[in-house]
């Protein structure tokens, strides 16, 4: 396990395009899908990372409390699952379904869409506004594996809360941290 710090996407960036599939519904989900008012989470998590494993029911909840404030979510994995197959697309769906996740969960098989967000690792987050530019990127919050922090999602919550009254998001943004997206070979984004 390699632990990657996120990569920190300038603020005010646009949401980069994607269309990809959605491992439960099999419907091709894409930046049209959402409402072009409303602020849109993208997370960037898989099934085998531990540093997700450790948060994945407080994403959960995020989808749930956040759905009926007009908040859209989508979760994203980019993994190789040749080399990492608790990331195939139906261990993926598995994920979703024992999680309760009331959100899109969608498979980037050519990696491109982790690309074009500059993604580096599970868990990163991406918040955009109502006119899909970036606000927030970082931590979920200060908890890690074994680090006695409880799970409370703070800082993308704190965000979320802006977001939605119409506040500014603290320019005060931590990386997050987990395993790095695992490449293809061969794959790997250049700087």
């Amino acid at each position: 396990m390699v632990l990657t710090a996120s990569t920190m996407l300038p603020l005010g960036t646009k949401a980069p395009e994607f269309d990809l599939p959605d491992v439960v519904s099999g419907k091709r989900i894409s930046l049209k899908t959402f409402g072009a008012s409303k602020p849109l989470l993208v997370m960037f998590i898989c099934r085998h990372c531990p540093y997700v494993k450790h948060i994945q029911d407080e994403l959960a909840q995020i989808g749930k409390d956040y759905r009926d404030k007009g908040v859209e979510v989508v979760a994203i994995s980019a993994n190789d699952a040749a080399s990492y197959p608790d990331d195939k697309p139906e261990r993926l769906r598995e994920m979703a379904q024992e999680l309760g996740f009331n959100f899109p969960f969608c498979y980037d098989e050519t990696q491109n869409i982790a690309k074009a967000y500059t993604a580096a690792c599970t868990p990163d987050f991406f918040l955009f506004d109502g006119a899909h530019r970036l606000v927030y990127r970082g931590q979920l919050d200060e908890s890690r594996p074994g680090n006695d922090v409880p799970v409370s999602g703070k800082d993308l919550r704190a965000a979320l809360d802006a977001v939605l009254s119409g506040r500014n998001v603290s320019a005060d943004q931590k990386p997050s941290i987990g395993c790095n997206i695992k490449w293809k070979p061969g794959n790997e984004p250049t700087s």
